[in-house]
């Protein structure tokens, strides 16, 4: 059974294999607590779960490890089953989701793995390797519910706790619930009056509506950019201490995620996944109650495609109104956007685009014209639209 014995264990187990991440004091994310960041996607696979895969391979006995290791995984697990078996000479096989991002496929296979990609979501890639395991009879390493692999994603408390005092909260992310499994029942064994707080995004809140109703529920669907954690349904140990020893859940938007990576980004030079940046995006958008309170925000990942964070990015900027476009119908003359770009330089914005267009206008001689910009946010792209108004433009 899962015990805090168990979690010092783990502790001296991964001391050569892991990284301890140090606590970051966040500046500029949060205006009403003092905020730190756990930083995991700083860890040697660019995620946490390289602790629980790598303990529990440990725990593994000479017979488990000659079968070889099979393991299902969005792409975080993945990587740290692959290294861990690697390391020990353990043959590993993973079956990821065809909707992972090719980092983490290409990262997967550079630790040594073999890769069999399944289509449809983690769940899919769960039956997959469950067959895979009858058929071929490999030791199974389930990503998130069994007490070894919880043990070691609690040695992220031990470090939260030995490198901070007056801790007041924990804010973790939920896929299956092994994280925040790990880390509440390590946190509350040590230091009670901590709180412990999750953190689900709207379209795979799995968990949320699991604890809401008292008892395990599968989602028909996922839907969301944090691939890490759309799980359909969480495990039997990790609800059970879910239920336990965590004190709340609540839920963050796509969008709110995307601001908080844009914001990692900015504010602290650090990049994160979409699981990663749950957390912060829960500590932005005020989902719990913070004030006042030394709170540490669990950044569980930095494993994100390229072209992802680029579209990530796109949509934080539009999202949080530091990317703006407007539509204007005007009279077909000259000299028309010499005067718009003026008024929106003296509005302090910049034009990064300018789009005509012919159309069903008012005026047989009107058009459209479509202007994108940077501007600060939405209190600035309202200034800049009634400067435009008082100056006799038509804001489509």
């Amino acid at each position: 059974m899962l015990s805090l014995d168990k979690v010092f264990n783990a502790q001296t187990v991964l001391k050569n294999i892991i990284r301890e991440t140090k606590l970051v004091r966040a500046h500029g994310i949060a205006h009403d607590c003092e905020l730190y960041l756990k930083p995991e996607n700083l860890q040697i696979t660019g995620s946490f779960k390289v602790r629980g895969a790598a303990y529990k391979i440990a725990m593994l006995t000479e017979e488990e490890k000659k079968k070889g290791v099979i393991a299902c995984s969005a792409g975080n697990h993945a990587q740290g089953v692959a290294l861990a078996a690697t390391k020990n000479g353990i043959k590993s096989l993973i079956c990821l989701p065809d909707s992972a991002p090719i980092s983490k496929v290409e990262a997967t296979k550079g630790f040594g793995a073999d890769i069999c990609l399944v289509e449809g979501c983690y769940d899919d890639a769960h039956q997959k390797s469950l067959e895979l395991k009858e058929s071929e009879g490999y030791t199974f390493l389930h990503p998130f519910d069994d007490e070894n692999v919880i043990a070691g994603q609690g040695t992220i408390a031990l470090e939260i706790l030995n490198d901070l005092d007056n801790i007041d909260a924990i804010l973790v992310p939920i896929g299956g619930g092994g994280l925040i499994s790990g880390i509440a029942y390590t946190a509350k064994q040590i230091r009670p009056s901590v709180k412990i707080y999750g953190v689900e995004v709207l379209g795979a809140p799995s968990m949320y509506n699991s604890v809401k109703n008292g008892e395990i529920e599968a989602l028909a669907t996922v839907s969301t950019i944090a691939d890490g954690i759309a799980v359909k349904k969480p495990g039997e140990n990790t609800f059970a201490l879910v239920k336990e020893y965590v004190d709340e859940i609540a839920l963050v938007t796509d969008d709110e995620v995307s601001s908080a990576i844009l914001t990692l980004i900015e504010n602290q030079k650090m990049i994160a996944e979409g699981a990663g940046a749950a957390a912060v995006a829960a500590v932005m958008f005020n989902k719990f109650n913070l004030k006042g309170k030394r709170v540490v925000a669990v950044v569980s990942g930095g494993n994100i495609d390229v072209t992802s964070l680029s579209r990530v990015i796109d949509r934080g900027l539009l999202k949080s109104g530091r990317s703006s476009s407007l539509l204007i119908e005007l009279i077909d003359k000259p000299g028309q956007l010499q005067i718009i770009a003026r008024i929106i330089a003296d509005c302090g914005a910049n034009v990064t685009g300018v789009h005509y267009e012919k159309g069903d206008t008012e005026s047989v001689d009107g058009c459209f014209l479509r202007i994108a910009m940077e501007t600060r946010d939405f209190e600035h792209v309202s200034m800049i639209t009634q400067s435009l108004r008082n100056e006799g433009f038509k804001i489509v």
